[in-house]
């Protein structure tokens, strides 16, 4: 009797995976700029699924430095979420920022600090260095755990439930202000696939600054 209940058990359970899996949608987006080329440094997220908002999942996350810059430029988390910021470059770096999302301050240092920093606020945090005016980087603290950050012009988002999706796509560089919203209907047959075009302002941020002789920074 005890092997027969075990075995309705672990049946139930696989079954229950099986209809999770089963019911679990895709969302895929390729972006382009206004010359079609692919996009960078967007951030694709889903702030809410028929109305409801997804609980957000905190992590542990990395902004690197490396050759004078922000590694990756822009980087998505969940509210709560920790982020390291390693310097792997040889010169020291003084890493700050004043937004009203998080204002902290990182003094000079190589190596990688003791501890984290904490976002536990929504909202754009704009990341500089008090040494290196050119450094320039950005976190997107998101109040959802359905987002990804874009590469070469695609990301994707996995299972997710079915529903009506508000969408929302960011670029730094985006020429209105707000990010691009939009809405569709996703279900667990048919995926959702989105081909968007953005119109972006020059790039600006100067990727390397020359290193001058004798510079201990």
């Amino acid at each position: 009797m005890f092997r027969l209940v075990v075995k309705m058990v672990v049946a139930v359970f696989l079954g229950s995976l099986c209809w999770q899996a089963a019911t679990a949608a895709t969302l895929t987006l390729a972006l382009t700029d206004q010359n079609d080329a692919p996009v960078d440094d967007a951030v694709l997220y889903i702030t809410s699924i028929d109305g409801k908002h997804g609980t957000p999942a905190p992590k542990i996350a990395i902004v690197d430095q490396l050759n004078e810059m922000f590694v990756p430029h822009v980087r998505a988390i969940s509210v709560g979420s920790r982020v390291n910021f390693p310097n792997s470059d040889q010169v020291r770096h003084h890493v700050y920022s004043f937004s009203e999302a998080k204002t902290f301050e990182l003094p000079l240092y190589t190596g990688v600090p003791a501890q984290p920093v904490l976002f536990d606020k929504a909202g754009l945090v704009t990341l500089g260095c008090n040494i290196h005016d050119h450094m320039l980087g950005y976190i997107l603290v998101l109040d959802t755990p359905w987002f990804a950050e874009v590469h070469d012009g695609k990301a994707v988002i996995t299972n997710l439930p079915a529903g009506k999706l508000a969408v929302e796509i960011w670029h730094p560089r985006m020429m209105q202000e707000a990010a691009l919203q939009l809405n569709l209907a996703i279900t667990a047959e048919q995926n959702a696939s989105i081909s968007q075009r953005l119109e972006l302002r020059p790039e600006r941020m100067v990727r390397r600054a020359p290193r001058r002789a004798g510079n201990r920074y």
